[in-house]
């Protein structure tokens, strides 16, 4: 075929306006983080960031951000709240181990609340790393407690 006659294709997938919105959130968390002082100063400006934050969010994910929040503070005290793509996230050694994703955040059905890698949770060759919420029952935060404290290893 000559080059003429070709047809080129183009990748028509892009970013959503919502995964824009929190790449531009990390940067400007990143930005924040390389400009603060002493790290008691960073730890507080990260936690009154997550309260804003989780203050912001619509009624019913507010409530069981808040919820967490609380129960990750209590499972895990060594775990450092801070914002990540704009959620509240909770961190060991600055990498994050959890976090919460609000449904209103890229307009999903359910909220989340996920683990990343550095969070010790491996178990065999398979297991899960986030968990869809509606609300959240004393169970469920029990159960949220418990993996927490065992991510934070």
């Amino acid at each position: 075929m000559a080059a003429s006659t070709r047809k080129t294709t183009r990748k028509t997938e892009t970013f959503t306006d919502e995964e824009r919105a929190a790449m531009k959130e990390r940067a400007q968390e990143v930005k924040a983080s390389a400009r603060r002082g002493s790290r008691a100063d960073r730890a507080a400006e990260d936690e009154a960031a997550v309260v804003a934050k989780i203050a912001e969010m619509e009624d019913g994910d507010r409530a069981m951000a808040e919820r967490i929040h609380a129960v990750v503070k209590a499972s895990a005290p060594g775990l450092a709240p801070k914002l990540w793509y704009g959620m509240p996230a909770y961190a060991k050694d600055g990498k994050v181990v959890c976090f919460f994703q609000s449904a209103q955040k890229f307009n999903a059905r359910y909220a989340t609340f996920g683990f990343n890698d550095k969070a010790d949770l491996d178990d065999g060759t398979m297991w899960p790393t986030a968990f869809a919420l509606t609300k959240l029952t004393a169970a469920d935060e029990a159960r949220i407690g418990e993996l927490v404290k065992r991510a934070a290893g």
